[in-house]
């Protein structure tokens, strides 16, 4: 422990007697650490004193008859030394005055200063040389704790699971919370398990999810849980390199770390970020071998994928299943790798996943389909779902999956069921291909027309198409009378220069408004 003003008031070798009193001074004044004492009779030593030294005086500076003290002298003096950051006031009696001047005493209250007295038989040098061997002896208990911190880590390193072990020596070592949020942004270990809770660990975790989705290596401080009046400072670092961070680190509410305790939390941050890696370098040898069991999946060989698969992950999913297929993010292909190996890990294995050139394929059970809508939430890719059926079946649902990935492509990212676009049958698909910029210039003519003519000559179309061709239904549809509908039809067949009366024409002009949707 660093030497206080406390400490030295309990010293029974200097015989210091403190005249303000305690209870008046401002909280943990007596309890702040001194890093030197300093001495001088200078009437302002202000300028030659640092924060947090203790200032010693014979009190030369005042004069030696007490009838002639000065209370605005002496206030301002005193104002002076706190106005630097002097942790106390020590006065050296006998020297220049019998005592402590009252009037000194009576600033230092005022100031919240302490001020003690150092009785004669006590040199000023022996104060000093106390504040001295007390911070020698303290640097090197803390670089000796710095030592056996480093070496219990490095040793629970070594531990089977020796991330987790390595983090919950730090969090011993440090006596507070540890926590690793992993590349796919979730809460990955903790140390104590429960030892931080809501608010401030949901703040700690999406804070460190925007730092993992700007990709860059960095630290920040996080005041975590002040919502509810129970801030706690948060420090989190990121782990790995910059365009490949492999997680955040966090350490909970303690102390400011000096330089022991932030050469320990260095030496975490190297072990930890040194055991991810390794950890990347098995999940690209897995993500290898996922790919080369997919494509086998593809091709109807599901047995040898599913005895790969039993060994290195768990059972492949329970039928039915269904396909979902997802492009890549090209900055964080990594990290959905990884965030996908979680979601296998939390399944037991029921999940199966592979990578396919830009894309990547996953396989769930039916009643595991929120996978997709992770996807495209965590990762701002467009998704494809297919149909549910059995692994039998998976080249015929991966087919489906790719055709609702390229549904995805057109709008937005965001996930497209199959299913959803299979209702609306062949020829919409078959209209969405690559048909828009001739549906446009089909169309083009009715939207002309009713741009400059301020009618709805294609809404009119397009309900009477809807309606089969019916005028009765399409008049009452649109609240007109069925003449109504009738002329603008006829007028709707002249300037697009074709008869609408036959399938083949409605059909084309019907997969000519789904291309424009």
């Amino acid at each position: 422990m660093k030497p206080t003003v406390r400490t030295l008031l309990g010293r029974d070798d200097l015989a210091l007697t403190l005249l303000t009193d305690a209870a008046s001074l401002p909280a943990h004044a007596l309890d702040a650490a001194v890093p030197w004492v300093h001495s001088s009779d200078l009437a302002d030593p202000a300028p030659f004193i640092e924060p947090g030294q203790v200032l010693l005086t014979t009190g030369t500076q005042f004069g030696a008859d007490s009838g002639s003290d000065d209370p605005a002298g002496f206030d301002a003096y005193v104002a002076r030394l706190a106005g630097a950051g002097v942790s106390a006031l020590g006065f050296g009696t006998e020297v220049v005055r019998d005592g402590t001047p009252a009037l000194l005493v009576e600033a230092c209250a005022r100031h919240g200063v302490p001020l003690f007295e150092v009785p004669y038989r006590t040199p000023f040098i022996r104060v000093a040389r106390t504040i001295a061997e007390l911070n020698a002896a303290d640097a090197n208990a803390r670089q000796a704790w710095a030592l056996q911190a480093q070496r219990a880590i490095s040793l629970a390193a070594l531990r089977p699971d020796g991330l987790g072990a390595t983090l919950s020596e730090l969090s011993n070592r440090l006596g507070t919370w540890v926590g690793l949020v992993d590349a796919a942004g979730a809460l990955d270990r903790e140390a104590p398990v429960g030892g931080l809770g809501q608010p401030a660990l949901g703040e700690v975790v999406g804070e460190a999810r925007t730092m993992l989705r700007r990709g860059q290596r960095a630290s920040r401080t996080l005041e975590a849980g002040a919502s509810v009046g129970r801030a706690q400072r948060m420090t989190l670092q990121t782990l790995g390199a910059g365009g490949a961070l492999r997680g955040v680190l966090a350490i909970g509410d303690s102390p400011e770390l000096d330089q022991a305790g932030r050469e320990v939390v260095t030496a975490v941050i190297a072990l930890a970020g040194l055991a991810l890696e390794q950890n990347r370098d098995l999940d690209r040898a897995r993500g290898h071998l996922r790919s080369g069991l997919l494509r086998s999946m593809l091709a109807g060989d599901v047995d040898l994928a599913a005895e790969v698969s039993a060994e290195m992950w768990g059972p492949l999913p329970a039928e039915p299943v269904r396909v979902a297929v997802a492009d890549l993010p090209p900055d964080h292909a990594d990290r959905l790798a990884e965030f996908l190996e979680l979601r296998v890990d939390d399944r037991d294995g029921r999940l199966f996943f592979g990578r396919d050139g830009e894309s990547v394929v996953v396989v769930c059970q039916d009643d595991d389909r929120e996978v997709a809508d992770e996807l495209a939430n965590e990762f701002d890719v467009p998704v494809g779902v297919s149909d549910a059926a059995s692994l039998a079946e998976l080249a015929r649902l991966h087919e489906q999956a790719l055709r609702a990935v390229e549904r995805a492509r057109e709008t937005a990212p965001g996930v497209v069921w199959f299913d959803d676009i299979s209702r609306q049958g062949v020829l919409a698909f078959l209209a969405r291909t690559d048909a828009r910029a001739v549906a446009r210039a089909t169309l083009e003519p009715l939207i002309e027309y009713d741009r400059e003519q301020g009618t709805t000559l294609l809404e009119t179309t397009r309900t009477w198409l809807e309606h089969g061709g019916q005028f009765d239904a399409t008049a009452q549809e649109l609240g007109v009378h069925r003449h109504t509908v009738r002329s603008r039809i006829a007028l709707a067949e002249k300037l697009l220069g074709r008869d609408l009366s036959g399938f083949h024409a409605r059909a084309d002009l019907w997969a000519a408004l789904l291309a424009t949707d």
